[in-house]
């Protein structure tokens, strides 16, 4: 066994029961992406009394960091919470349970640094579901001098991580005029240009490389059935393996929009309406490190690299500041779906509990390997640089 992770799991298994306080306060009261104000107030206050320097709001309104600097040269390893919750479901995507992970490995990894060197942060990085807190804190280049960021997701498999897709989400509005729905002739319709629209959009999959999806909806259509609308919108959200491939995708759909309109005598205008997300660049170091984490703690049926790109996640933006690592702990069966009651009930489960002391020591762990092994901190670093020039 590592040199330090029986201490740290221990240290953790004494805070156990009020990380899952935490978990299950969050749970009961699910705050939605930019509106986590109560959340962020708990996490940073159990980190201020476990002796983090602590800043609310940080870079966006529900953001926060909290930080400890052994007084000895070393690494900076952050350590990434989520705790933003979906409508309707809750913590459906267990958020409540990646911030407990978060507190218990950065607060494990603090009781040793002061032997070992270097700094910890923990990171309350909000809105993942649709604003990205991380993007902002990545544009704002927090993550800039960090040696590694890293995080575990709840799932129903454990898992060393993979490839996420780039996501656009644009929104279209159509212009036209209102009239009598027995005089059709007096009016110009935008709903037709945006079922044109999105026609045309349609037409687009077959052309598509693998891996790309559309998401569309319509967001309005007008009120009234006997009035031609002179207002309606689409939200669609493209995602794709790269960033660029994705903006030449929306580029395309643009286009479908110019024809839609053209057709109907009506006008159009696009906009970003949530955080674009990038893909997210895969460390295969890290990664492996982690797989190494979850043996010796006797975690079994590991799930390796996916290749093929799943969701999208603002974590993307961090892979590109600094080698990040997003992983995945079992805490529910198969057959629970992700953003559903069912995995939100999971993360206050004893399997959940179960679940964050694993996580929590796996990363905690693997911190105190990046800080007390510079030839392996080195090689995750090397792989970092390598792979965003490829990228580049």
């Amino acid at each position: 066994m590592s040199k330090y992770l029986e201490t740290l799991k221990q240290n953790i298994t004494d805070h156990l029961d009020w990380y899952m306080s935490a978990v299950e306060e969050m749970y009961h009261n699910p705050e939605i992406g930019n509106q986590e104000f109560k959340s962020m107030a708990l996490l940073a206050g159990m980190l201020q009394k476990e002796g983090f320097e602590v800043e609310t709001g940080f870079i966006v309104p529900t953001g926060f960091i909290g930080k400890f600097d052994s007084g000895k040269p070393g690494p900076t390893i952050a350590y990434l919470c989520e705790y933003d919750a979906l409508p309707e479901v809750g913590h459906g995507c267990g958020h409540n349970l990646i911030a407990g992970i978060g507190v218990g490995a950065g607060t494990a990894l603090k009781s040793i640094i002061g032997e070992i060197g270097g700094k910890v942060w923990v990171v309350g990085t909000p809105a993942e579901e649709n604003f990205g807190g991380k993007v902002s804190m990545a544009e704002a280049g927090v993550f800039d001098n960090v040696d590694a960021a890293l995080m575990i997701h709840p799932s129903t498999k454990n898992g060393i991580g993979g490839r996420t897709n780039a996501l656009n989400p644009v929104k279209f509005e159509f212009f036209g005029k209102n009239a009598h729905g027995c005089r059709p002739h007096e009016g110009k319709s935008a709903l037709d240009a945006a079922v044109l629209t999105f026609t045309n959009i349609n037409f687009l999959r077959q052309f598509c490389l693998p891996n790309t999806f559309i998401h569309g909806i319509f967001r309005d259509g007008g009120l009234a059935a006997n009035v031609i609308p002179a207002y309606a919108s689409l939200e669609y959200y493209f995602r794709g393996s790269t960033m660029s491939y994705v903006q030449e995708l929306t580029q395309k759909a643009i286009k479908c929009a110019e024809g839609a309109c053209a057709a109907t005598g009506t006008t159009f205008k696009h906009s970003i309406y949530e955080c674009p997300y990038d893909d997210f660049v895969v460390n295969y170091s890290l990664a492996e490190l982690l797989k190494q984490q979850y043996e010796e703690l006797g975690i079994t049926n590991i799930e390796g690299i996916k290749e093929e790109p799943v969701g999208s996640s603002d974590i993307g933006s961090v892979s590109y500041r600094c080698p990040a690592l997003h992983g995945y702990i079992k805490i529910a069966d198969t057959c629970v779906v992700g953003h559903s009651r069912e995995m939100a009930d999971a993360t206050i489960s004893p399997e959940g509990k179960t679940g964050l002391l694993n996580a929590a020591s796996a990363l905690a762990n693997l911190g105190a390997i990046l800080i007390t092994e510079p030839e392996t901190l080195n090689q995750v670093k090397t792989e970092f640089q390598e792979s965003v020039h490829k990228l580049a």
